[in-house]
């Protein structure tokens, strides 16, 4: 049997089931005050689906949340009670990945510039959550439930990359066939195309299409991640297979980043690509 690849430390030491039992809390709160989803996502500056994320433990509560919560649904404290584990268990946030992910995913964690080229799926900073548990769960070998689910939350915990403030600086390039291919069912396609939809809307973000029709292309060996951690020289990150390849060497970044610009030359500018999005939207 091959060894099975080291659970997140997140799994290891209770940082998951701590916000599995918050979020539990939060929502009893919640219904107790008589607030919708979506009520109480605008009083704290969150969406219906993230609330849902947080109360199912699938989203880092966050400290601002829990402290605005605890006075919008009367907890009396309880909330502000563990601010300190919920500062700690963020800080060990960069970690809660896969021991061959954790270099990249610390790097990611800390950029100030994000650059991708997608060529088979949508990439794991953008995916909904039902995209990403999609995609898990198609993986072969199969993985166990109780997998899928660490890893969709994992997965989702990155994507607090697009609350920083000031935020990166992000440049995302996708190819056509990854916006055309209905992974999880027309359901999960048209919510997954809804939210590229939204995060190409953000100031600090350009997303563009690279059309199918394009009879030249700059990279046809596959996908790739460009970033800047702060204060440090830019890296670049791919992986094959589940083979991950982090690249620090100076001319091999310099290569891939050259190569980047042309992508980005070639596919459709930022305006063309939402409008190509919300086209295949309409024609669903």
């Amino acid at each position: 049997m091959a060894e099975r690849r080291p659970d997140t430390p997140a799994e290891a030491d209770g940082t998951a089931g701590l916000f599995v039992a918050l979020g539990k809390m939060v929502k009893l709160l919640r219904e107790r005050k008589g607030l919708t989803q979506k009520e109480f996502g605008e009083l704290v500056g969150y969406g219906p689906d993230a609330v849902s994320a947080m109360e199912r433990g699938v989203r880092t509560l966050r400290p601002e949340v829990l402290l605005k919560a605890d006075e919008l649904l009367d907890a009396g404290g309880l909330l502000k009670e563990v601010l300190p584990e919920v500062e700690q268990a963020m800080a060990k946030s960069r970690t809660r990945h896969p021991e061959w992910y954790r270099d990249y995913a610390g790097l990611e964690a800390e950029a100030v510039s994000l650059y991708d080229y997608s060529t088979m799926g949508v990439l794991g900073l953008l995916q909904t959550e039902d995209y990403a548990r999609a995609v898990f769960t198609q993986r072969h070998p199969p993985l166990d439930e109780e997998t899928i689910e660490k890893r969709v939350a994992d997965r989702l915990s990155r994507q607090q990359l697009f609350e920083k403030w000031p935020p990166p600086e992000c440049s995302f390039v996708i190819e056509q066939a990854v916006l055309e291919r209905p992974i999880g069912g027309r359901s999960v396609h048209a919510g997954q195309l809804k939210r590229l939809l939204q995060v190409g809307r953000m100031r600090n973000v350009q997303l563009q299409v690279m059309p199918s029709g394009r009879d030249e292309h700059p990279s046809l060996g596959g996908s790739f991640t460009l970033l800047i951690p702060k204060g440090r020289e830019q890296v670049a990150y791919m992986e094959i297979q589940g083979y991950p390849r982090l690249i620090t060497d100076r001319e091999e970044v310099r290569v891939l980043a050259a190569r980047y610009g042309i992508i980005r030359a070639q596919a459709l500018n930022p305006h063309e690509s939402l409008d190509l999005i919300e086209k295949m939207l309409e024609e669903r």
